[in-house]
């Protein structure tokens, strides 16, 4: 049995009306075909991807977010990697029991896509900074295997991790992976090979779409994948693009633990890096994440009281417990005893302190993981700052002359988000894409769950 390889790029952010300024995906687009997919709720990256490569919702595949409260040991954790969280079959490891059946393995290459770790794939290269035990954090990549990263960072030099996220980010990081996959296209021959780039996702956030040159990102984007696509045309592959959401713009940050701890659902434990919030003492908790919040209530007396509270706040659109999760797709163990949603011009952003000399330490830096909730101010450097870059470039110094500090340099403002996404858009020219090429389903607007179904027949077709 010949395979036909398959690329897919995740060109996050694209969408059909983006598409026309993107000459060379567009051609592959004018040689096949493009529809919009419908979203998944929540339209953010760990739940989309889940669902694309699953073909399943959140209430079968588990992954409600980019994060969640793990109620075992009351943590908020987001950005977690190990693949072992998505809870329904992946395709890749569909094709990996199709490939013992069949008699011939199915090769398959996961770069920068999250799940990345334990992924039941022969190729992967993810970001992950290694951490000391002094507080000390240095940019890294890892993957399998053994060998590829450094191979990789020997051809292409240093993955430019301060552009993946950051007040830097930008397109270095794009141009870099889609370079590594060209190059993993060439060396290793992967039957699927599944990358992420993710150039879309930022100028849109912090200025929102209509704040930012769009054409021009656009277009960088579609520059950036060239040698990708000259690889892939080489290799004999068939190419596809999907994406997992559009942008919108927003107005207003809703600060939902704010409400809750003015309530006195939410306590903090005052402490000398600042307040953290006291899981085991809150009532409630809201993990906010772009347009979509998990809200956590320890008490089932509390519920009702809870959703009755957010839902009479302004910027909130609708609130969700009990069964009424299911209505979402959201029906999951992991998910909040309520869930709310955003107006479309509002989204969900994390801060619980009441005063900014309050905040933790973690607040004013780049610190993903250790954060309740999803935080865009990340992107951006703190305007009142004189010179945040000098700031950003002292405090490198004294990390080198092996001084503990922090990289102090974000705003604590959320007013300064002017792009989000979550909800499904209104409009289908600005919803998720997918181009590609074989027979073009004839229903009408396609989900995103459908999008492993079609891009498994491409592959396992006779």
């Amino acid at each position: 049995m010949s395979v036909q390889p398959v690329v897919v790029i995740n060109a996050v952010g694209m969408t059909r009306r983006l598409l026309a300024h993107a000459p060379k995906l567009r051609a592959l687009a004018d040689s096949g075909w493009a529809r919009s997919l419908e979203e998944v709720v929540p339209a953010v990256t760990c739940t989309a991807q889940a669902s694309l490569l699953t073909g399943k919702l959140p209430q079968e595949h588990g992954v409600v977010a980019n994060g969640w409260l793990f109620r075992d040991t009351r943590e908020v954790r987001f950005w977690q990697q190990s693949s072992a969280l998505v809870q329904a079959e992946t395709i890749e490891t569909t094709l990996r029991r199709i490939g013992r059946e069949r008699g011939r393995p199915f090769k398959v290459a996961k770069l920068f896509w999250w799940f990345n770790q334990g992924a039941d794939v022969d190729l992967s290269v993810t970001p992950k900074p290694y951490y000391g035990a002094d507080g000390n954090k240095v940019f890294g990549i890892a993957g399998t295997p053994d060998g590829l990263c450094e191979r990789l960072e020997g051809r292409l030099g240093k993955f430019p991790f301060h552009t993946f996220w950051g007040p830097n980010a930008g397109l270095p990081c794009t141009d870099w992976i889609a370079k590594a996959a060209a190059d993993v296209l060439k060396d290793d021959r992967p039957d699927l090979t599944l990358v992420y780039l993710p150039h879309l996702d930022y100028e849109p956030q912090r200025r929102g779409p209509s704040g930012c040159d769009m054409p021009k990102l656009v277009a960088e984007l579609d520059a950036a994948a060239a040698p990708l696509l000259d690889a892939a045309k080489a290799a004999g592959a068939r190419v596809w693009v999907v994406s997992e959401y559009g942008h919108c713009d927003v107005s207003r940050p809703v600060l939902l633990n704010r409400i809750l701890r003015q309530a006195g659902l939410l306590t903090v434990r005052p402490g000398p890096f600042g307040e953290t919030i006291d899981a085991f003492n809150s009532r409630a908790i809201a993990v906010c994440d772009h347009q979509l919040a998990h809200i956590y209530v320890s008490n089932p007396d509390d519920v009702q009281a809870v959703r009755e509270l957010l839902a009479s706040q302004p910027g909130v659109s609708r609130t969700y417990a009990g069964a009424e999760w299911a209505e979402i797709g959201l029906d999951h163990e992991r998910s909040g005893e309520v869930v709310a949603l955003s107006d479309r011009d509002a989204w969900f952003a994390y801060p619980y302190w009441l005063d900014d000399a309050l905040a933790p330490d973690f607040a004013r830096t780049i610190d993903i993981h250790r954060k309740p909730g999803f935080d865009p101010c990340e992107m951006f450097f703190d305007p009142a700052l004189i010179w945040p870059m000098g700031r950003a470039m002292r405090r490198l110094i004294q990390k080198k002359l092996g001084f503990r500090t922090l990289f102090d340099v974000v705003p604590l403002d959320p007013t300064l988000v002017r792009g989000s996404h979550g909800l499904p858009a209104a409009d289908p020219l600005d919803k998720p894409l997918l181009v590609a090429d074989g027979p073009e389903p004839t229903e009408g607007l396609l989900k995103t769950t459908d999008f492993r179904g079609l891009l498994l027949n491409a592959l396992t077709q006779d």
